[in-house]
Parts: C-alpha cells; sequence; structure tokens
C-alpha cells in the first residue's frame, strides 16, 4: 500500500528583489509540487496584473555572462533579451578630470566564447517585470506585504505580517536589504564600513552610437562608467553611468540646475559620442561595505544585499546577488529532494560553504581597487598605470580577467553553468 504523499515544503522570501524572485523561481520550476515559495514585498501593492507593481528600477545593471545563463535556464532571459545591449569591448583609462587626453591603459574584448558577450547591460525595471511575470506564470505567491517579524514557533518559523496573518514556514530567506530587520532581529553581526563616496546613477542619451563599448575612467574622486544601453531615447543612443564621486561634494553636483548637472556630466563623460541629454535625473546613492558574520541562522537564510554590500567599481553586486540565488536554489533542492528539511543545518551549512569565501574575496576585491585608483598620489598613479599596461600586454592575463569578469571562473551553481538544478 503506498504512503500518503508528503506535503508540500513552505518557503517564505521576505524582498522581491531580483536575488529573492530568481530564488522562488528556481524553486518552483526545479521542485514543482513539492514545494510552496510565498514572496512578500510592499512593492507589489496595487498592481495591475501580477507581474507588474510598484515603481520601476531606475538602475541599470551589467549581467554577466554567468548571470545570463541562469536567467535563460530560469526562462526568463527570452523575454528581455530585446531590452539588452550586449557588451563588445571594455576600456579603461587613468587620468585627472582636467587631462586634455585620457590614454586608455587596458582594453578588453567582450566575449567569453565565440557569440557569447561577457555581460550585457540592461535597465532594471524591465528585469524586475520580466521576473515577476515568471513567478506568477509559475506559481509563486506575491504577497503585497512586508514581514513585519519572525520567530521559531513548534518546529517551524513564524512570519507575522502587518495585516494580521501569519505564515508558517520550513524557511524564511531575508532578501530584505542591506538594513536587513530579520537579519538584526536573529542577532546576525554585521561587518562593514562606509565610504565617503555616493554613487550617482542616470541615463545618458547620446548622438553616435556607443558601438557596444563601456568605457570606466578612473578619476581621482572615483571610477566613472559610460555603460552602454540598447538604442532609444532623444537623440537615438543611450548610456547609463554610473558615477562615483565624494560624498561631501556631492549636494553642490547635484543641487543646480538641469543644464548644470548635465555640463558636470560632460566633463567626465567627454563628447566623443556628440551631444549629450540627461534623460533621466541624476540619483545618488551612499556607498558602504558589508557582509554579514553568518549567512543564516535556524530556520532562516540571508541573501542579496541582506547578506554581502560591495562597492559598485567592478559592476558585480547584482551577479553576487545571483549567485547567492542560484547556490541557495541548489542546496535546497538538493536537500528536499532527499527527504531532508530545508530549514535544517544541512542545507544552510552547505550554502555558507558555498558562497563565505567567494563573496569575501569579491568583496576585498572592490574595496582594493576602489582604494587604489580614488588616489591621486603620483607614486600611486604611476604603480597602477604600469601594471595596467602589464596586463594591457599578456592576452592570458587579459582572458583571465575576462573571465572573471563573466563569472565563470571557479567552482560554479549548477545555474550558473545554464544547467537544471
Amino acid at each position: 500500500m503506498a504512503g500518503k504523499p508528503r506535503p508540500a515544503r513552505e518557503i517564505i522570501v521576505a524582498g522581491g528583489g531580483l536575488p529573492g524572485l530568481s530564488l522562488a523561481l528556481a524553486l518552483t520550476q526545479a521542485l514543482g509540487e513539492g514545494v510552496r515559495v510565498t514572496v512578500c514585498d510592499p512593492a507589489f501593492r496595487g498592481a495591475a496584473d501580477a507581474g507588474r507593481a510598484g515603481p520601476r528600477d531606475a538602475r541599470a545593471y551589467a549581467v554577466a555572462a554567468g548571470a545570463r545563463r541562469m536567467l535563460e535556464r530560469l526562462g526568463v532571459w527570452a523575454a528581455v533579451a530585446g531590452a539588452a545591449q550586449p557588451i563588445r569591448e571594455m576600456v579603461i583609462t587613468d587620468s585627472r578630470l582636467a587631462d586634455p587626453v585620457r590614454p586608455a591603459f587596458l582594453t578588453f574584448g567582450g566575449e567569453v566564447a565565440e557569440g557569447e558577450p561577457f555581460a550585457h547591460m540592461i535597465e532594471g525595471g524591465g528585469l524586475l517585470d520580466g521576473l515577476r511575470e515568471a513567478c506568477a506564470a509559475a506559481g509563486v505567491a506575491l504577497e503585497p506585504v512586508a514581514v513585519a517579524r519572525a520567530g521559531l514557533r513548534d518546529g517551524a518559523i513564524v512570519a507575522d505580517l502587518p495585516d494580521g496573518r501569519a505564515l508558517r514556514a520550513d524557511l524564511l530567506v531575508a532578501a530584505d536589504g542591506a538594513r536587513s530587520r530579520l537579519r538584526e532581529a536573529a542577532g546576525i553581526g554585521w561587518v562593514g564600513w562606509s565610504y565617503p563616496q555616493s554613487g550617482i546613477v542616470a541615463t545618458v542619451a547620446h548622438e553616435r552610437d556607443h558601438g557596444g563599448r563601456a568605457i570606466e575612467h578612473f578619476l581621482p574622486s572615483g571610477p566613472f562608467a559610460v555603460l552602454p544601453l540598447s538604442p532609444g531615447g532623444s537623440l537615438g543612443h543611450r548610456s547609463s553611468i554610473v558615477w562615483t564621486e565624494r560624498q561631501a561634494d556631492v549636494p553642490a553636483l547635484l543641487g543646480g540646475a538641469p543644464e548644470e548637472a548635465l555640463e558636470e556630466v560632460e566633463r567626465r563623460f567627454g563628447l566623443t559620442l556628440g551631444r549629450l541629454a540627461l534623460e533621466s535625473p541624476l540619483r545618488a546613492y551612499p556607498l558602504s561595505f558589508g557582509i554579514a558574520r553568518r549567512f543564516g541562522a535556524p530556520r532562516l537564510a540571508l541573501l542579496g544585499d541582506a547578506a554581502h554590500v560591495i562597492h559598485p567599481i567592478a559592476g558585480q553586486g547584482l551577479n553576487l546577488g545571483l549567485k547567492s540565488a542560484a547556490a541557495l536554489a541548489e542546496a535546497l533542492a538538493d536537500t528536499m529532494r532527499l527527504g531532508l528539511d530545508p530549514g535544517g543545518p544541512e542545507a544552510l551549512q552547505a550554502y555558507e560553504r558555498s558562497r563565505r569565501f567567494d563573496t569575501l574575496a569579491m568583496g576585498a576585491a572592490t574595496d582594493g581597487l576602489n582604494r587604489l585608483f580614488s588616489n591621486d598620489a603620483l607614486p600611486v598613479r604611476l604603480l597602477r598605470d604600469l601594471g595596467l599596461g602589464l596586463v594591457d600586454r599578456l592576452p592570458a592575463l587579459k582572458r583571465l580577467f575576462i573571465q572573471e569578469a563573466a563569472g565563470l571562473r571557479g567552482t560554479q551553481p549548477r545555474l550558473m553553468r545554464g544547467e537544471a538544478l
């Protein structure tokens, strides 16, 4: 006589950003009726349909090749690929703002394999919409509320919602941002610091085609990145800028008239792509580094910015979050297929082991690069420019760097290799 079917495992994700939605979709696709996933986020409130909600993310992201393979495996990339711009070349300069010429010290080709760019630029709002729609179609429950608090009760974790409901689950995933209340309530420590810098982002229209070229100007106040976007805008072509500036100077730079802000952008952007126009307002975000002392607690896992925050100098923040989502999905799926508890120590320890070293290494690398390239001391400038020039002359080393930027070096979760869970 056949035994009773095992009841579906319950998982709650607190936070409907890109890592949280990716995790929910991956688990639902991999385990089907064996798992019920609920994503809680007040940004879902007032959605006209299940796939569109809240204000659109105005930022653009560099989706590395490994993350793109994951999104392809999840069935999301096909829906957003038309709005994605492949990065075909990467150019790095090192100069002062007043320098008349910005020599290119390092140039990378943009492919990790024939026909496969190392990264694509895509606007966050469109990618978020695509993931929401895919989650809704797969049967993920999208709750338009935050998780107010959570606690362990009778062998489960219970998430209390502001409307008075209590959701019971085997595991709660805290994907609620760098200031995660759930992480703090669980007593998980945080090691980090704030940089004396802000990150300024905007979309810039320009007359000439960028040709898929990304440029990172290393300036004394921090890097100024020009990242190609898909065609459009008032002048026919567009790029995203990620501008690191001294925090003390930001109010003056952003507080003037729109034409003054555009003039400051032009000083850093240059006029090689013709006339410029701001397609979105300049928005500034404080920059910081941080990492949780643990990535989990009993029946709680940290994901995305709740687990780690890094400097945007290498454009790896989103990719780090998606890689963690892939690793957590793999650990949980493997655990549940063995009939084990997804909120138990086996799954959470496997997740921690897979992500701790890689996260620390990426955080240390971005912190070191920022400190090195935001330094205007002449001896430091000479040494780093010599180093960039040497790398530019060593094809094997350049391939290693491009593989790292593409998220393809080292041991990767199955989804990041384009494989099913």
